[in-house]
């Protein structure tokens, strides 16, 4: 990989459609029990915030270009105004979202004392998109599209991403010849034809091709359940790409005509595997399409999926850096 690519990485315009939702962690220390309740006092230290679900991949995105859009659905409520706050800093195009007066910004707060998580406090309404929020999508998308190189859709199941959206996707993005992505999620099983590829975790992966895992200490490509779950999905899915990731093992690329291609892991140490997930679908979109073929992208992918686990919290990358981890022998 060299600078030149990271400059076709900087030209790639990106739009992101999915599940957004705003992290809030609050950090502390506990001294002693609560004499209301047996549970833990947190006295607080610190908070801070960072864009969530699909919001994370946009900003996983943003440090490689400038051309970075998200459409997700956001409420009328000081945790969209974070949020939007919050993008803005990265550089992130709001102007796609959808702001619903009836469903909430999705929230999720984690308090934590010495590392550990102590209780997480959920703020959701998961419902589907709306007829007439669907319109609105097929409008902005239809205006966007001449200015799109590729488009991710990361589902959360939270319910912004339906079979409907994902046809109104596919049909926009084949008439203007645009790349879609998939991070599919396993609570919502959708049909994926249209798309270019989907890039499923072993956990979703083995429970969308209903195979049961049997965790066996084997190379992927030596493994016949992975190997069974990859065409298995590949035809359930009609799609022309797969990518399992399948964390301390790597990734393993299934394409229909060819073999199976293994990708071992570059990971060095492991300290937080959240957001890796969103880093692999962000730069495995950028670098489909700045151009490179299937197997130099999930490389590409699976580096920058190295780097992220290795950084506590829910963390992105810099281009120095993924350059760095690409050409270290």
């Amino acid at each position: 990989m060299t600078r030149a690519d990271l400059k076709k990485f900087a030209s790639c315009r990106i739009l992101v459609i999915g599940d957004v939702m705003l992290d809030h962690f609050i950090w502390g220390s506990v001294r002693r029990i609560s004499p209301e309740a047996p549970v833990p006092v947190v006295e607080v230290s610190k908070e801070t915030w960072y864009p969530g679900g699909a919001a994370n991949v946009a900003r996983n995105v943003a440090p490689f270009t400038k051309h970075i859009s998200i459409m997700g659905r956001i409420g009328c409520d000081t945790q969209a105004e974070k949020l939007r706050a919050l993008l803005k800093e990265e550089g992130v195009n709001c102007a796609p979202m959808l702001v619903s007066k009836t469903v909430p910004t999705i929230s999720k707060a984690r308090i934590i004392a010495r590392q550990q998580q102590v209780v997480r406090v959920d703020r959701e309404s998961l419902q589907q998109l709306t007829d007439i929020e669907l319109r609105q999508v097929g409008n902005k998308l239809q205006a966007l599209s001449e200015n799109l190189d590729a488009i991710v859709i990361e589902d959360y199941g939270k319910g912004f991403v339906t079979a409907a959206l994902v046809e109104t996707v596919t049909r926009i993005a084949r008439a203007a010849g645009i790349l879609v992505t998939v991070d599919p999620s396993p609570g919502n099983p959708l049909s994926w034809r249209g798309v270019d590829i989907v890039k499923p975790n072993r956990l979703e992966a083995f429970s969308a091709a209903g195979i049961a895992d049997s965790h066996r200490d084997l190379p992927p490509h030596k493994n016949d359940e992975i190997l069974r779950v990859g065409a298995a999905l590949l035809k359930k899915w009609d799609v022309p790409r797969v990518l399992i990731t399948l964390g301390e093992q790597g990734m393993m690329l299934f394409q229909s005509g060819k073999k199976p291609h293994h990708i071992p892991t570059r990971a060095r140490e492991v300290f937080d595997v959240s957001g890796a997930g969103d880093t692999a679908i962000a730069l495995l979109t950028l670098a489909l399409a700045s151009g490179m073929n299937p197997e130099t992208a999930a490389d590409v992918a699976n580096h920058a999926s190295g780097i992220v686990v290795a950084k506590l919290g829910t963390a992105t990358l810099t281009p120095d850096e993924l350059l760095a981890a690409v050409n270290d022998p």
